[in-house]
């Protein structure tokens, strides 16, 4: 599990670039760079960390299942995740 704090931090760079996007596609759309820098940095989309659902984990994330990969092969070995199977020769 992920700290805490480093979780916290990660939800509120989420909550703030959500609040920003209308804007920032705005200023982008009018060539506003002076408007963009005025911007809080936490709005910036480049500062959201993609992180594991279950854990928190922001290391070997897999976008396609949304998970960390210990926790996608926790979930794949119990077949959980249909479609997905280890392989074996």
């Amino acid at each position: 599990m992920a700290k805490k704090s480093s979780l916290a931090r990660d939800k509120k760079r989420h909550v703030m670039h959500a609040k920003y996007a209308a804007l920032r596609a705005e200023l982008k759309a009018v060539g506003d760079s002076e408007g963009l820098h005025k911007l809080p940095r936490n709005s910036s989309p480049t500062r959201l960390n993609n992180r594991c659902s279950e854990t928190g984990r922001s290391r070997a994330y897999m976008r396609r299942f949304g998970l960390s990969r210990l926790s996608f092969r926790e979930h794949a070995t119990k077949g959980e995740i249909p479609g997905i199977t280890k392989s074996s020769w």
